[in-house]
């Protein structure tokens, strides 16, 4: 083996003996040192390839004779390194850090380390006291870093090497080179650079055994490597640089202010004596001093604890860790900050080494420790209300995350505290009012009541079942709450958070406003949390103190649901009570429900109308907590949906809105849950709404004089039209399959064979008749009975005639068609009301039911002829927008009614409606050709006239269309949106709907195609209507308005055919 590396050996000198000599050569008799420097650079460069690779493949090889032949060329090239380029130096110092950490190594002389160690911080520094002209670049910089550690390793490796270092001589050589190591970790130009000079600093509190010389430098030490940790400074650092930094402050610490290293000087702080401590540094004055100073640089540094670097973190908490236990004793006066800091900095989700000391572990050891930390802790709670106060929400959360942190050192250490308790209820309380009052206000106003509409996609079968925040719910604010929610989880044990609810929950009795809200929501979260998650010893054992907890949160959460009851009660009392609290109270309820299923059934009889009242809301966000309340509460009883919910719980509901009515209240909560309820369960509940009806007639009754409350109640009805007109069971299948379609369709052409045929059956008929008759008649010579019939003989003729069958009654009618039918005939009183808007409402709400109740004539037709009159009236109305609903009313009405209506029409056509048909077409057309002059009031007549190609044996020729074609075809334009133009296509499906399902006289019928003449190319469906009646009359119109294309004249040998195209 000795011979093996003695070959190795004699190789390696041999590729290192000729580029020695080369360097030897070039340094030392070249004349001109610039011209031989490219030489050499390229020398040393494959000097120090060798020398990597050799130590890349056996480091053993290189040795410290070895060192000592490549060093002394090399020692020439940094005798008159001011002569060589720059490039040059750095190889130099490349090749020595070679040759000292693997030739060396311990073995190098004090004497040449000390004057490596000059040169070293001369190359990196300069020359002290002098400004340097030209800064060397960074590469070097860094090189001549890891070769002076690299040489401290080394000398330090010995005792006396470390003792030379603190050499009396030698100690300024020593001081400038730590001030300019300090220098490049403050101020290095690469994060590379200041992490070498991190561990130059390190490999220098290694090698530095005298205790006194390190207690020398210490505060330059910790004074520079703060300025590299203190904020904003901090921030342009990277992570693994302040890494560094951190854990070098918490190894010079450790090393000069260890209890171990100090312990000598703290016994003799008793000792008064200034002659026994004189020339001394390591003294208790000194101590006293340092720890001061100690103190505010590390109340500095610690305050990057709050940074987002997990890296950082990390090592912030391993420094206050180590020296809460290695300086225990010396730095007692910065162990609060410790503390604090160790807190802030714990992350319970990571897992600790089981060898890694942790705060926890500290506490144990060290009792007094606990009690710092329950006085952390106390300061938080106190200091809560007025951080969430802060605009910058990561100091809200910092501090909410921060109590968390708190409490499971309280809890993992078990340290009771009344103090505490009462303190954090109130500070809970207070600082969750400040962020409701400091909450944005989401600008929500009230709906009226008539403006309430339901958003039926929420009440779905599968809807949404998880509540919108109502406290503290700004999409902003959604981190500041979800560090709140998970503060009210952890706030302690099972105990302790009931204790915690109960007094919250005393408070919201005797509270009013934004306060009483916050606490209802702070002891809603705090049971909730309290009542989800199970009690660690109830997985492994029965005691009697985790039952009596639980207990304890079954009692309080019982008390805040009949509080919530009781909140939901009062919103018809009163209207001072906060919606906010009304919104907390379903939440809760929703909750109760959800814990105890289909056992909540029974409390559905106090809470399920006063949750349906809320639909009626004006408050959208109520609204939706309402109904978000319904889909779960039916989920957790075991309905399908809330319709089923309801219909079976429709008895003591109906009862509920009958008995307000009934007692006049008339608060708009009754109708708008009723209404609600009524859009929600559909078709289903409409049977069971008779005495609810008769309820709504007698309010209607009472208080027909009070405008809106009517409206509000012809609302009600109006949703019960909607939902029973949609129903299965609105009539029977007898009546369904008897219902008439009133539609005249256009009769087929007869033709001669056709006429013929009837002729000759005709014919045939007759001939038949008089034979018959020829053969039974009898001859008689005189007669043998009276020429006219007796009475008797008539009286049985008139009994022989009756048919022998008893006429058959009705069909008996269902509760829904008797309840919409009453509707329809109520509507009569209220069509002349002064509303515009219930005028409007009860239009729309015969067009709805009138088809839905036509199929049984023997009842709809006396309905029919009860309204008639007043709706006929409403087409002359003074508001556009009741008139366009009177002429859909009517149209429904000839629909569903057809010939009944004929002579209504007749008489009404010749009395009023025929000149208000002509005046609104009239007005129309006025409202369109002053849109058309304003776009341009100087286009001429003849400008505006309108050439109709026709059709002519010679061609195509054009025609001039009348006026009337003219408007017709230039009826686009902004005017078509005028209320003019709206209301006269109103007009124009009524007498669409006239024409298509009435029989109306010649006289009518030409009158209305007179009126619809100029719309027959524009609107398919009047024309068809039209010519299903007379389709000669239609042709003949569109003839003179030259709207027909030209025939070709038939052709026929003798005879000679009038040109009708050209008359």
């Amino acid at each position: 083996m000795a011979g093996t590396s003695s070959i190795a050996r004699n190789d390696f000198f041999k590729e290192l003996k000729p580029r020695c000599i080369t360097i030897n050569n070039l340094t030392v008799r070249a004349s001109d040192k610039r011209a031989a420097a490219k030489d050499l650079i390229t020398v040393v460069e494959d000097l120090s390839a060798i020398l990597e690779r050799q130590i890349s493949s056996d480091a053993s090889v290189l040795d410290e004779k070895l060192a000592e032949y490549v060093f002394f060329p090399l020692s020439n090239v940094l005798r008159n390194q001011q002569q060589y380029p720059i490039r040059l130096t750095e190889l130099t110092i490349r090749c020595l850090r070679i040759l000292i950490q693997y030739g060396w190594k311990s073995k190098i002389s004090n004497d040449l380390s000390q004057q490596l160690l000059i040169f070293l911080t001369f190359i990196v520094g300069g020359v002290p006291g002098q400004e340097r002209k030209d800064r060397i670049p960074e590469e070097t910089e860094l090189e001549a870093l890891r070769t002076l550690t690299s040489l401290i390793k080394a000398g330090g490796s010995t005792p006396s090497g470390a003792a030379s270092l603190v050499e009396t001589n030698a100690i300024p050589t020593l001081g400038h080179a730590i001030s300019i190591i300090l220098d490049s970790v403050t101020d290095g130009r690469t994060p590379d650079i200041q992490l070498e000079a991190l561990r130059t600093s390190n490999a220098l509190l290694v090698a530095i055994r005298d205790q006194a010389a390190l207690a020398t430098f210490l505060p330059g030490i910790v004074s520079s490597l703060s300025r590299l940790l203190t904020l904003p400074a901090a921030l342009k650092m990277q992570r693994r640089v302040l890494v560094g930094g951190i854990t070098t402050l918490k190894d010079v610490l450790t090393r000069v202010l260890g209890d171990i290293k100090v312990m000598g000087i703290m016994k003799k702080q008793t000792i008064s004596d200034d002659e026994k401590t004189e020339g001394k540094v390591l003294t208790p004055a000194w101590l006293k001093a340092t720890t001061a100073k100690i103190k505010l640089a590390l109340a500095s540094v610690l305050k990057m604890r709050n940074t987002d670097s997990e890296e950082v973190r990390t090592a912030l908490e391993r420094l206050c860790i180590t020296l809460l236990d290695e300086c225990h004793e010396s730095l007692v006066d910065c162990t609060a900050i410790f503390v604090e800091s160790a807190m802030i900095l714990a992350d319970e989700e990571k897992e600790k080494s089981i060898l890694e000391t942790s705060l926890i572990d500290l506490a144990r050891i060290y009792p007094e420790l606990g009690d710092t930390i329950k006085t952390t802790v106390y300061n938080w709670v106190t200091s809560l209300p007025r951080l969430v106060q802060s605009s910058d929400d990561k100091v809200k959360q910092q501090a909410i995350r921060n109590l968390i942190k708190g409490q499971h050192f309280i809890t993992t250490l078990q340290v009771d505290s009344s103090i505490l308790e009462d303190s954090l209820a109130a500070s809970l309380r207070d600082s969750a009012t400040a962020l409701v009052l400091a909450s944005k206000s989401s600008s929500m106003t009230e709906l009226p009541p008539n403006a309430i509409e339901l958003n039926m996609e929420v009440i779905q079968r599968h809807g949404s079942r998880l509540f919108p925040p109502v406290l503290i719910a700004q999409e902003t604010e959604r981190s500041t709450r979800t560090a709140l929610l998970d503060l009210l989880s952890n706030v302690g044990s099972i105990s302790q958070q009931g204790k915690l609810a109960s007094d919250l929950l005393n408070y919201v009795r005797e509270s009013t406003g934004p306060s009483q809200v916050a606490s209802y929501w702070l002891a809603f979260e705090i049971v909730k949390s309290s009542l989800s998650q199970p009690s660690d010893l109830d997985d492994f054992l029965d005691l009697s103190l985790a039952a009596g907890a639980s207990d304890e949160s079954e009692s309080i959460f019982q008390e805040m649901y009949t509080f919530s009851v009781a909140v939901l009660d009062s919103q018809a009392e009163t209207e001072e009570v906060d919606w906010r609290l009304q919104a907390l109270a379903l939440e809760v309820t929703t909750f109760a429900a959800s814990r105890i299923k289909e056992g909540f059934r029974p409390e559905l009889i106090d809470v399920l109308y006063p949750i349906t009242t809320f639909l009626g809301s004006g408050i959208p966000k109520l609204r939706d907590h309402a109904i978000i309340s319904l889909n779960s509460i039916a989920a957790s009883c075991g309905y399908s949906n809330v319709t089923d919910l309801i219909i079976d719980n429709v008895d003591y509901m109906v009862n509920s809105v009958s008995l307000r009515l009934n007692t006049f209240d008339i608060s708009p909560a009754s109708t708008q849950v009723l209404r609600m309820m009524i859009k929600l369960t559909g078709p289903k509940l409409i049977p069971y709404l008779d005495d609810v009806i008769a309820s709504v007639f007698a309010a209607l009754d009472n208080y027909h004089g009070y405008p809106l409350f009517v409206e509000s109640l012809f609302s009600v009805l109006t949703e019960v039209v909607q939902q029973g007109s949609q129903s299965d069971h609105l009539l029977l299948d007898a009546v369904k399959s008897s219902a008439k379609d009133h539609r005249k369709n256009l009769q087929p052409v007869v033709t001669t064979e056709e006429i013929c045929g009837i002729l000759s059956g005709r014919i045939e008929r007759q001939e038949k008749r008089r034979l018959k008759d020829f053969q039974h008649k009898e001859t008689e010579p005189h007669p043998n009975r009276p020429w006219k019939p007796t009475k008797a003989e008539d009286e049985a003729s008139e009994e022989a005639d009756e048919p022998n069958e008893v006429e058959k009654p009705s069909p008996p009618k269902t509760p829904t068609f008797k309840i919409l039918a009453r509707i329809t005939d109520l509507t009569q009183h209220y069509l002349t009301s002064p509303t515009p808007t219930l005028r409007k409402s009860l239009l729309d709400l015969l067009a709805t039911v009138c088809p839905a109740l036509s199929p049984d004539e023997e009842a709809f037709l006396p309905l029919v002829n009860s309204v008639w009159p007043v709706l006929v009236e409403r087409l002359y109305d003074s508001e556009p927008f009741v008139v366009i609903s009177a002429c859909k009313a009517l149209s429904a009405l000839c629909q569903s009614a057809g010939d009944f209506l004929s002579t209504r029409i007749k008489t009404e056509w010749w009395d009023n409606l025929g000149k208000w048909c002509r005046k609104v077409k009239a007005d129309a057309t006025q409202s369109r050709n002053k849109t058309r002059s304003k776009v341009d009031p100087w286009a001429s007549k003849q400008d505006r006239s309108l050439m109709i190609p026709i059709r002519s044996r010679d061609g195509i020729e054009g025609r001039e269309a009348s006026s009337k074609a003219v408007e017709a075809v230039s009826s686009t334009g902004l005017g078509r949106f005028a209320q003019a133009a709206q209301v006269w296509e109103a007009a124009q499906e009524l007498l669409m709907a006239v024409v298509s399902f009435v029989q109306i006289d010649d006289d009518v019928f030409d009158e209305i195609l007179a009126l619809l003449g100029d719309t027959i190319t524009k609107n398919p469906t009047a024309k068809a209507a039209l010519e299903a009646v007379d389709p000669d009359a239609v042709w003949l119109l569109m003839y003179e308005h030259g709207m027909v294309e030209p025939m070709d004249k038939p052709v026929l040998e003798g005879v000679a055919f009038v040109d009708l195209w050209n008359i």
